[in-house]
């Protein structure tokens, strides 16, 4: 599936609307994500914060791992909006290290990553996001 005007366009507004889930008492930076799957479904994820920190789980990974969870494996683009909870995105908000391995895990390099500042859109590729990656490509047996 091609990402197109269209769909970037839903993608990041879904991004946007799954911010208002976000539960981030300690940052109170909310951010929202929607993972756009090869047959055109869609999964929304919102960070989840925890008092210890590290148990916490970033958007990005929501989506991914509800999508799995649901037998999804082909993924064509995810849409990333972020910002202070109760505020629209003023900046562009970039996937962190371990969502970019995870989408790495599941996703070719030319998949499409759309950030927000709420005014405009960045494409960007995995592969211009994680260059030189490490994935399952590099542990297969010849």
């Amino acid at each position: 599936m091609k990402l197109t005007e269209e769909w970037a366009r839903a993608l990041v507004d879904r991004a946007i609307e799954a911010r208002e889930n976000a539960y981030c008492p300690y940052s109170n930076f909310a951010v929202g994500a929607a993972l756009l799957c090869e047959d055109g479904t869609v999964y929304a994820g919102c960070n989840i914060e925890c008092a210890s920190l590290s148990p916490g789980n970033c958007a990005e990974r929501t989506a991914f791992f509800r999508a799995v969870n649901d037998g999804q494996r082909q993924f064509a683009a995810i849409a990333v909006a972020g910002g202070p909870k109760g505020q629209e995105p003023d900046s562009f908000c970039a996937p962190c290290g371990v969502c970019r391995q995870v989408m790495r895990e599941f996703c070719a390099p030319d998949f499409q990553v759309v950030m927000t500042d709420g005014r405009e859109r960045k494409v960007m590729t995995l592969e211009e996001l994680l260059p030189m990656a490490f994935g399952p490509d590099n542990l297969k047996q010849g």
